[in-house]
């Protein structure tokens, strides 16, 4: 039997959509198959790498994807929105014929300024952020 997909959605597909994507695959990989998208794919940014592979998680199987890479052609049981801009902007179709449809608020690490090392507290921040949510909505 086919796990009920996930898909987290943002603008890049860059950070926060790979980091929950990861994340739902290893605390709920066996109950789901996770997925992530971007609005406007930029491509993994490499501090989202290493902020992962800090906790055990490696990236290498991801890449960065278009959200029209599944309109039409996925059967999405739960669409998460992880910034405000993928949640104003994703295609109203598209909404409308995924499952539950379920919105998070992170800041964009990438937008953080500073040192490499200011920056990659931001996201180690967002990714405990992230790893929180998964796990309680994987609990309820």
């Amino acid at each position: 039997m086919d796990k009920p997909k996930v898909l987290f959605l943002c603008t890049g597909n860059s950070a926060r959509s790979q980091m929950a994507e990861a994340i739902l695959r290893k605390y709920g990989g066996d109950r789901y198959e996770a997925l992530s998208a971007g609005l406007d794919p930029k491509g993994i940014h490499p501090l989202t790498v290493k902020a992962m592979a800090e906790i055990g998680i490696g990236l290498d199987n991801q890449k960065s994807k278009s959200l029209k890479q599944y309109l039409g052609k996925e059967n999405i049981a739960h669409l998460i929105t992880v910034c405000g801009h993928a949640e104003e902007n994703c295609p109203y179709a598209f909404l409308r014929n995924a499952g539950e449809h379920i919105h998070w608020h992170f800041e964009d690490p990438a937008a953080a300024e500073g040192t490499e090392a200011q920056k990659l507290e931001k996201f180690r921040k967002i990714r405990d952020q992230i790893e929180k949510h998964v796990k309680k909505w994987l609990a309820s």
